[in-house]
């Protein structure tokens, strides 16, 4: 039994600890801003190291690798240009993978330190962290964003000018650049001023390297079928200028279909006879028409890693009015314009391992296990886009796949921790 006197003092005793707690203890309300301020640049430093040494060590691999290639025409200089040109696109690819492992690394070093533990002792939930870790990270949204849409366009194609993996002159080309067949129409016999009309004089296997959106095209080649489908001429030039032609009155003339006009320039043709003996010539120029714009041939001949947001809408919108479809500029598009939820999913991801391991993992290996998890992220991404590719499932499905299921796997594992 306790007497009245102890009562009393232990009475007196609570009263006195509630009188002190309002000033012993800082509201939360009040730290909260410093709490905010605290983490996210943890995060920040956190993941600009990430992403710089990432880029960096690429940037080292890459160059020793050109070294291979060294030769009379391709000099440590041009390398060096190249490895510059080329760093725009090193740096994109580098952000989400050092996103999550800055994301790690940050919060890591504040759980080491227990101060995770004491600001959730300290009332601040799990989500609240992680929604000052997602508030750096979407500055590295924006730079991705802006690096796709202004940057890579140029950097990529000055990259493809100093190397382009295709040294040989010869007419035997790769698949890359933009092909297409098209009839060829010659003047009837009976064809008069007041009454034109025009034969098919059989059709044109075209290939165009490069152009960009001046109307300048790179090296062009064209080989001239006849009606049997029997080669007769091939033809290679090393460059066209557009040359706009004055309208036509006739609506008969099939020029009025291919209206765009090229001036070709420094040409080789190869001619077989009926014989089927072959003769070669130069000569100084030829003319070539095509039925799409300048803009729209820098689109067609342009691969799809090296358009922006932007000029991948206008692909697909075109393609669609020519009723035809490019999966891989599709994929591309939806790649691009959703990576800033990639990078965000995998931040989630990021901080899921932090509060699921306070105690029993070390950083180090947290570290290990998110470089894991970031290369399988990006193998899911390319094993999902050569399915996309190979199969025809929609590629904005095929996109939403890996990033959907990221971002939910990070919400489970912090979800269990809550």
């Amino acid at each position: 039994m306790l007497s009245n006197e102890g009562l009393s003092n232990r009475a007196s005793s609570s009263k006195a600890t509630k009188a002190h707690r309002p000033t012993d203890i800082p509201k939360l309300a009040a730290t909260m801003p410093v709490l905010a301020r605290y983490v996210k640049t943890n995060a920040f430093l956190a993941i600009v190291a990430a992403i710089l040494g990432l880029w960096g060590l690429q940037l080292v691999f890459s160059y020793l690798s050109e070294l291979d290639a060294l030769s009379d025409t391709y000099t440590m200089g041009e390398a060096l240009k190249y490895i510059l040109y080329r760093s725009p696109y090193f740096l994109e690819q580098f952000i989400p993978t050092g996103a999550l492992l800055g994301a790690v690394v940050g919060l890591g070093l504040l759980a080491n330190k227990s101060e995770l533990i004491v600001m959730r002792a300290a009332g601040v939930s799990i989500l609240r962290i992680v929604a000052w870790v997602l508030q750096p990270a979407l500055l590295f949204v924006i730079i991705a964003l802006a690096i796709n849409q202004f940057v890579l366009p140029t950097t990529n194609q000055l990259a493809r000018e100093i190397n382009s993996g295709d040294q040989s002159s010869s007419l035997v080309t790769s698949v890359r650049g933009y092909w297409t067949v098209q009839p060829r129409y010659v003047p009837a016999a009976n064809s008069t001023d007041d009454a034109p009309s025009f034969n098919i004089d059989g059709k044109d296997v075209l290939y165009i390297d490069y152009a960009d959106t001046d109307g300048n095209l790179g090296e062009v080649k064209r080989w001239h079928l006849d009606n049997n489908g029997n080669l007769e001429s091939a033809i290679r030039a090393e460059g066209g200028v557009y040359s706009p032609q004055p309208e036509r009155k006739s609506q008969f003339d099939p020029a009025e279909v291919y209206q765009y006009q090229w001036s070709l320039r420094n040409m080789t043709e190869l001619t077989i006879n009926q014989s089927r003996d072959a003769s070669q010539s130069k000569k100084p120029s030829d003319i070539l028409r095509l039925p799409f714009a300048p803009s729209s041939v820098y689109l067609l001949t342009r691969k799809a890693d090296d358009l922006s947001v932007t000029q991948l809408y206008e692909h697909r919108q075109f393609m669609r009015a020519q009723g035809g479809r490019s999966l891989e500029h599709e994929l591309a598009f939806w790649q691009k314009l959703l990576s800033p939820f990639a990078i965000l999913s995998l931040v989630v991801v990021a901080c899921s391992f932090v509060f699921g391991s306070l105690r029993t993992h070390s950083l180090g290996l947290r570290i290990v296990v998110a470089l894991l998890f970031g290369l399988l992220f990006s193998y899911v991404q390319d094993l999902v886009g050569f399915v996309s590719l190979a199969t025809g499932i929609s590629p904005l499905f095929m996109v939403l796949l890996p990033i959907i299921g990221s971002a939910a796997f990070g919400f489970y594992l912090i979800k269990r921790q809550m």
